[in-house]
């Protein structure tokens, strides 16, 4: 059985008294998770050790980060290296999302290094695609989002897709207006998967974690996590509301 997963991921939100008042809130309301269900919390870097000392009293809730540097370490002011994040207790780091694609212009072959290094330093990916308005309206969104998989993460063997979770971002309907439906995510997060199968076979397929992140909130996360493809949820700005992101982990533990 894959794992059900919402990930929360503050952007940069928050400051330290902020992002401990939060963790704390979170926690007074979190329901029990068993070991098929887990909570992923990725603050700012700054927030790390101090929100890993807090995830100690909570059970299948993980640390994450927002990126990490495709070197393993050098002369790369303000940057942080993938190892300086595992000494930090993080277990997860989230990799090309759509900002950083975006504004920082992360292309493929970047992010495949960043992947590289995550996974070296025994941490585990949360790999983003996802395709922009005009590619949506163009009608060629499952061509731009395979290409993006199989240039990220196509060169990994399958022992090391085990470590992978994919997140769907549909960047046409975040912020737009426009509203990406559950039928909509359901068909993006069946071709993801059989990409993966075609290159992997379908039992790492199956096996795999596929994440949505369009605008998740406690309102549509139920009729979302009950697709079957949908395993859960990468969460923007409901996850700085303690309220909010308990009300999608609920919608994820009886999904």
């Amino acid at each position: 059985m894959r794992k059900k997963i919402v990930a929360g991921n503050w952007k940069m939100n928050l400051d330290l008294n902020e992002g401990a008042e939060l963790v704390n809130e979170i926690f007074k309301g979190l329901p029990e998770l068993s070991e098929s269900r887990m909570v992923l919390i990725a603050p700012p870097y700054l927030h790390l050790t101090q929100t890993a000392a807090q995830l100690t009293a909570m059970d299948n809730v993980y640390l994450g980060a927002q990126n990490c540097h495709h070197e393993a370490s050098g002369a790369y002011t303000g940057e942080v290296a993938a190892s300086m994040l595992k000494s930090a207790e993080v277990a997860y780091v989230i990799i090309g999302h759509s900002e950083r694609r975006e504004y920082f212009k992360e292309d493929n072959a970047m992010l495949a290094k960043k992947v590289n290094q995550a996974l070296s330093n025994d941490m585990q990916v949360i790999f983003c695609c996802g395709e922009p308005l005009e590619i949506r309206d163009a009608g060629t969104q499952n061509s731009y989002v395979e290409k993006q998989i199989k240039e990220g993460i196509f060169h990994l063997g399958e022992s090391q897709l085990k470590n992978v979770v994919i997140a769907y971002e549909p960047i046409w309907a975040i912020g737009t207006g426009r509203t990406a439906t559950s039928a909509q995510a359901q068909d993006m997060h069946a071709h993801i998967r059989s990409v993966i199968a075609a290159k992997y076979e379908q039992d790492a397929a199956n096996k795999m974690s596929i994440l949505y992140g369009g605008s998740c909130k406690p309102s549509n996360a139920a009729e979302l996590f009950e697709c079957a493809d949908v395993d859960g949820g990468l969460i923007g700005g409901a996850a700085l509301k303690a309220a909010d992101f308990l009300g999608i982990i609920e919608a994820m533990v009886n999904a």
